[in-house]
């Protein structure tokens, strides 16, 4: 793509950044993952960078061919919110999520500025105040703030944008050489970064993008920067060489205190989450108390969350309780040694079991045909933590994962999961609220994984299985969707009530439909036996008709409470 020299920042501007942006991090991308040293050591700074801005290249690019086949062409405003929200969905690791807080940011000024025409566009001050809103909205974004980091990169970027008068290419170069000079200064910020002999990663990555907004608006490369802390031009192998490690990537680290590289949280767990300000507000107090590296970002009902967790169930679950998590992504640092896989002997014990809770004869037989161990739950009469510490002796295995399938049993499970414990027993609770929940998580169970890797798989297959139920009510209640009579037909939708109906079928196809509308790949049905017999048959009639490319696999429950549970993953 040629490039224009300009004095202002158009659609097309974008588009050429974008594009500019990418192509220099794929050439950087190795030399960023290999000076990644902070904080912790799993190296994908430049990977995550790269992905992150590929998402917002192809969203750019994707609205430029929407106006293909016209004579007009996207405003700045249209060009500028693709960018944000590519970022924002593809998002990867912490340093991928920042860098999409930052276009966010930029992209708000943007879209102010050229909000209605081709024609409309910005100049160099809005640039300015563009990169000034990255920076702040990026700090804002990370839970505890530390300087040496690409934060410190970016709000140096930002105050040499300052005053640098009206034309965009002044702007640019003030930013990307006041952001060089950050950079080169990281590792008197950071002990971990000077020890190694390295730059920020992350703010490396930051001046890589930067440096593609000077070509896009001048025309002109600038010097490619590289990684050693000697003014930001070493070869970033070469410094970790030299601080005496070898070149095995890092993980992105920008939001936390000046570790080494090791220990620390044992998972890092990002998804994206459908949820209102004030529930993420509550997330965000959850989370940072749960782990650390938080960051945060989005906004207008969509988020992109990143954290660094022992417990990778709980931050999913802290998702669930503020909103709709999907897209979940959870990835095992590797601090630790791998459990071993015994092999089995006739009659001694296994390695690993799951235990399980569900609510019917049909689906006992589905999780034991899957090799659970279960535990029967009959409508009205939940099991006693005794019981689940019965059944998880049955299972005469050292590691146990124990699946509750329903959100009122946690602290039942909870509890029993301590007591198996206490006799020597390895015990991962994964808070499953729903039986389909439970069935995806024991789809993905593999007992030749390690035990953390196999529970962070099932964890996040629950995690992104949303789940429903159709049930009779039994008397008059005040309900979140309304007053609902004795006799009512009421689909529940993640635990709340959602469709209140007179008709079995109608109603499950109402909430089937409301759950699709976001997306799915695959529906589950298990249908009790007081169902109508024709209800399942109907439901993959409709998934088949008005749902390209979803599957639907129905199991029989037995007499399960419910009329039907639907899972859609």
């Amino acid at each position: 793509m040629a490039q224009v020299p300009q004095t202002f920042f158009d659609a097309l501007a974008v588009r050429t950044w974008c594009s500019l942006a990418l192509r220099a991090l794929g050439r950087a991308r190795e030399d960023i993952d290999a000076i990644n040293v902070y904080p912790v050591a799993d190296g994908d700074t430049g990977t995550n960078l790269y992905l992150t801005l590929e998402s917002a290249a192809t969203a750019v690019e994707a609205v430029f061919a929407g106006y293909e086949t016209g004579r007009a062409e996207p405003s700045l405003g249209d060009a500028a919110r693709a960018m944000a929200h590519g970022a924002l969905i593809g998002a990867r690791g912490n340093s991928g999520t920042i860098l999409a807080q930052l276009l966010r940011g930029m992209a708000q000024v943007l879209a102010e500025a050229g909000e209605d025409s081709a024609a409309a566009r910005a100049d160099g001050p809005a640039l300015g105040l563009a990169l000034r809103r990255a920076a702040d909205s990026a700090r804002q974004a990370v839970a505890h703030p530390v300087e040496g980091t690409v934060l410190t990169v970016a709000s140096a970027a930002a105050d040499a944008a300052e005053g640098a008068g009206d034309d965009c290419r002044r702007v640019a170069r003030a930013a990307y050489e006041g952001a060089r000079a950050a950079l080169a200064a990281t590792p008197d910020q950071l002990g971990v970064l000077r020890r190694a002999g390295v730059v920020d990663a992350g703010g490396r990555g930051l001046v890589t993008v930067l440096g593609a907004l000077v070509e896009a608006v001048t025309g002109e490369a600038v010097r490619e920067t590289r990684g050693s802390a000697e003014g930001a031009s070493g070869a970033g192998s070469a410094g970790a060489r030299a601080a005496g490690r070898d070149t095995e990537p890092a993980c992105p680290g920008e939001a936390e205190g000046d570790r080494d590289g090791t220990g620390g949280p044992a998972f890092e767990v990002i998804y994206l989450l459908e949820a209102d300000d004030t529930a993420v507000a509550r997330l965000r107090t959850r989370l940072d108390a749960l782990g650390d590296s938080l960051v945060v970002v989005g906004g207008d009902g969509l988020w992109n969350v990143h954290v660094h967790v022992d417990d990778a169930g709980a931050a999913v679950e802290a998702g669930v309780e503020a909103g709709r998590p999907y897209r979940i992504r959870i990835t095992h640092f590797g601090h630790g040694e791998p459990h071993p896989v015994r092999e089995r002997p006739s009659g001694a014990p296994v390695q690993r079991a799951v235990v399980a809770v569900v609510p019917g004869e049909g689906l006992a037989g589905l999780y034991g045909e899957a090799g659970a161990t279960t535990v029967l739950a009959r409508p009205g009469e939940p099991p006693a933590s005794g019981e689940l510490v019965q059944a998880v002796r049955r299972a005469h295995a050292h590691e146990v994962v124990l699946l509750p399938n329903d959100a009122e049993l946690r602290h039942t499970a909870a509890v029993a999961a301590e007591q198996a414990r206490t006799e020597g027993v390895r015990v991962a609770l994964i808070p499953t609220r729903s039986a389909v929940q439970g069935i995806a998580a024991l789809a993905v169970h593999e007992p030749r994984r390690r035990f953390d890797e196999d529970v962070v798989q099932m964890t996040a297959a629950a995690g992104a299985t949303r789940y429903a139920e159709v049930v009779v009510a039994e008397r008059q209640s005040w309900t979140t969707a309304g007053i609902c009579q004795a006799g009512d037909v009421l689909g529940l939708i993640d635990g709340d009530v959602a469709v209140i109906g007179t008709d079995v079928t109608a109603t499950a196809r109402t909430v089937l439909d409301r759950m699709l509308q976001s997306g799915g790949e695959l529906v589950t049905l298990v249908v009790g036996d007081e169902a109508p017999e024709t209800v399942a048959a109907h439901l993959e009639a409709r998934v088949r008709e008005s749902y390209l490319a979803v599957d639907t696999v129905v199991y029989h429950g037995g007499r399960q409470g419910a009329l039907l549970l639907i899972g859609v993953e």
